[in-house]
């Protein structure tokens, strides 16, 4: 019986933390598979070469191909979760195309990208950034980098959304207090980014986690993934494909920006080679975005949701 009472809720339903390790689990198993057939495909079309195996998915191919992949077994696992676990119909991800979404998708994106400048502005009124057009590119280029990483980052950020703010931190949401219900996920999202590319010490951790709180509460503004979609991708393409920076240290995918932003102060600040997201700048500016967001009213549990534990 005490047993039962560990495992399961009064309405009989395995306990959220169980729920939420139970999906961590099963994804990262589904996604090794997933990753491991999509290389042996990769490696098929290469010409059995591991070498044009590994410069094919890191490029842009590689990121959608992931992103594919990440996205459909978050969004599947999560659908298969709240299904027999929690007797929730798919539309409880957030994913649903109910009237208005697109309108968080919009609402979100300007959120992101003003988000990013706020960042940046906040170095550049220190003296530690500067910005110049990209005399060294095509305007052909520059319009097909904008484009290509439109798509690539669109689809990486709905993957980041559906894996971290999808059923992991609903269903803890479902059961616990908001502050307490959004470190778990948020922690997932910044351990994830410190085996990124010049990974800032200190900064990476403490930035990504704050990123991971403010897109849980982007999701708990309108309830749906779509918003915390669009300030994910805006901030990535804006920083990236715009401005030049590295986004979580990557540049391979934007060397043709439509400008060039040099750091010239401290890295603390800047974020170095990592990015603005290494430095305390986007430390400030996280915090307020995420303090204009978190309205007291609109972050409480709403009626409908069910109460398991």
């Amino acid at each position: 019986m005490n047993g039962n009472r560990i495992l399961f809720d009064e309405h009989g339903r395995l306990r959220s933390g169980l729920r939420f390790a139970f999906f961590a689990l099963t994804f990262f198993f589904a996604l090794a598979l997933s990753g491991s057939l999509a290389w042996l495909a990769a490696f098929l079309l290469a010409g059995r070469s591991a070498e044009a195996t590994n410069h094919l998915l890191a490029g842009p191919v590689g990121l959608i191909v992931q992103s594919v992949i990440m996205l459909t077994s978050a969004t599947l696992l999560g659908w298969f979760c709240g299904r027999i676990f929690e007797n929730l119909p798919f539309r409880a991800l957030g994913w649903d195309l109910r009237p208005g979404w697109w309108r968080d998708l919009l609402r979100g994106s300007a959120l992101g990208a003003a988000s990013l400048f706020l960042a940046v502005i906040i170095a550049w009124l220190a003296g530690s950034v500067r910005f110049a057009a990209n005399h060294s590119s095509s305007s052909a280029n520059v319009l097909r980098t904008l484009l290509l990483t439109l798509v690539t980052f669109i689809l990486a950020a709905a993957a980041e959304e559906a894996t971290f703010r999808g059923y992991p931190l609903q269903t803890l949401l479902r059961s616990l207090p908001v502050w307490i219900a959004i470190v778990p996920s948020s922690l997932a999202f910044a351990l994830v980014h410190l085996a990124n590319p010049h990974a800032a010490p200190g900064f990476t951790l403490i930035n990504t986690f704050l990123a991971g709180v403010w897109l849980s509460v982007a999701y708990l503004r309108a309830r749906n993934l779509w918003f915390p979609l669009g300030a994910h991708w805006a901030w990535n393409w804006t920083q990236g494909a715009v401005l030049g920076l590295p986004v979580s240290g990557i540049t391979r995918l934007t060397e043709s920006s439509l400008l060039r932003t040099q750091e010239v102060g401290p890295d603390w600040l800047t974020g170095g080679a990592y990015g603005i997201e290494g430095g305390f700048a986007c430390t400030l500016a996280l915090i307020a975005s995420t303090i204009v967001l978190a309205r007291p009213s609109r972050l409480t549990r709403s009626q409908g949701e069910i109460s398991a534990r």
